[in-house]
């Protein structure tokens, strides 16, 4: 029988033995790109009840990959209000910073083109101002010059992306207009002109990405390619089918899944399912959130359906990322890649309207951490069993959620020829980790997960 991880221990009428661990790759991520925005609203982000940094905090409670994303916005843009600092203030003079901290934790950090002075998404995907009369041959070479001068900042300032996301949700495509004010970027159909000049767009901008590593000899990051239909097959399918035909060069198919939008958590394994069968590239969750409290918007709720029975509680935030991560676990040849937690620095702020999530973070009302920023960080543990006497008579094992898609077998004997069978105690979440309470019994039990 093939295993996926190398684990065991011994159980006699007490434990003895020891403790196996594997390693795992597995991104577990957390975008925080309005970190510093809060910060200068006097938001402040604890543990335990102490003020930390917040990036510090997320480290220690597991999370490997930090995303940040980046506007073209200028300063001027950015300036006024509460919400137009919101609005635009994500461009490089605030990010680079920010991205050197991410980096100095010893994380990985993940680059999110937005190609747009302010949010994109697959309704909003504006050319930035100062693009806005270039003509479509002029727009593929400032994508191109653009990308690699971009890059070329990071790694100066030895913030070099590991991760990059060549635009942000672009189901619909990107620059969705020119100075004259026709579409160049916005797709439809199949294998149209459009479809041709998104092509060339983001060719342009790997290509700038490449000259950038090539002039400073460092690392070629994982160019991801993001859409927001993490529970459609049919439009994920009709996106890469025609994204593939163009020839532009990618890693990772990224997919936003926020069950209030995509859909339900059934869907999502029908999607991602089908995407790694066709087409055979690592997939990640690119972006989720889930409300811990009944304060969200009642948008979210649609009567409550789409919620698909997660209470809005902080157990109700982890139940639904140990799903999310028994999907993305489960995928065929451990083609799942990562999940990202969108949202997580939110908090409430003057002046700010957050559409609602800051009911969905990794930090409460107050500023304290959540118990789902470590369900988030287990999903990128080493696999590891640990083992708990819990009376004389009962035994709990746990593992984290990098386990999710781990069935825990037994057997009496650990030779080559043992016949190992499936637990079937029921496997709960106690806290953040999955754990089965097992009766001890006078017999030499070994136990792993496979």
């Amino acid at each position: 029988m093939a295993l996926k991880f190398s684990i065991l221990f011994v159980v006699a009428s007490i434990f003895a033995g020891g403790l196996a661990q594997a390693s795992t790759n597995f991104l577990a991520a957390a975008d925080f790109s309005d970190l510093a925005f809060f910060e200068s609203k006097g938001i402040t982000y604890k543990d335990g009840g102490q003020v930390q940094d917040g990036i510090q905090i997320l480290k220690n409670h597991g999370i490997n990959c930090i995303r940040l994303r980046l506007w073209t916005s200028s300063a001027a843009q950015a300036q006024g209000s509460a919400m137009n600092a919101y609005n635009y203030t994500n461009n490089l003079a605030y990010t680079v910073p920010l991205a050197v901290r991410v980096k100095n934790a010893g994380l990985l950090f993940s680059l999110d083109f937005h190609y747009s002075d302010t949010w994109a998404d697959p309704g909003h995907q504006l050319v930035p101002a100062a693009w806005f009369n270039l003509n479509f041959s002029e727009m593929v070479q400032q994508m191109r010059a653009y990308n690699s001068n971009t890059i070329a900042a990071f790694a100066a300032a030895g913030a070099m992306p590991d991760y990059v996301q060549i635009g942000n949700e672009i189901t619909s495509g990107m620059l969705f207009t020119n100075g004259a004010g026709a579409t160049i970027g916005m797709v439809s159909g199949s294998y149209n002109t459009s479809w041709s000049q998104l092509g060339q767009l983001m060719k342009a901008a790997v290509q700038g990405i490449q000259d950038a590593v090539g002039a400073l000899d460092v690392i070629m990051p994982k160019i991801i390619v993001h859409i927001d239909r993490g529970g459609d097959w049919a439009t994920t399918e009709w996106f890469f089918d025609n994204l593939n035909y163009q020839g532009v060069p990618y890693d990772i198919i990224g997919e936003s899944y926020y069950p209030f939008f995509q859909g339900s958590p059934t869907s999502l394994n029908i999607c991602l399912s089908n995407t790694v069968a066709r087409y055979g590239k690592p997939v990640i969750v690119a972006e989720t959130a889930f409300p811990y409290t009944n304060n969200f918007p009642t948008s979210w709720t649609n009567n409550g359906a789409s919620l698909y029975g997660y209470p809005p509680t902080h157990a109700g935030q982890v139940s639904f990322i140990a799903t999310v991560a028994q999907i993305v676990k489960g995928l065929t040849n451990q083609l799942g890649a990562g999940i990202f937690y969108w949202g997580t620095e939110y908090q409430a702020a003057n002046g700010v309207n957050e559409a609602g999530f800051n009911t969905s973070s990794f930090f409460d009302a107050g500023g304290n951490i959540l118990p789902v920023a470590s369900a988030v960080g287990g999903i990128g543990a080493p696999i590891m069993i640990s083992p708990y006497l819990t009376t004389q008579t009962n035994l709990q094992l746990q593992w984290p959620f990098s386990g999710a898609a781990s069935t825990l077998m037994t057997a009496t004997n650990f030779t080559s020829s043992t016949m190992w069978l499936k637990v079937t105690n029921q496997i709960q979440i106690t806290g953040t980790v999955f754990s089965v309470t097992l009766p001890m019994t006078n017999s030499l039990r070994f136990y792993r997960l496979q």
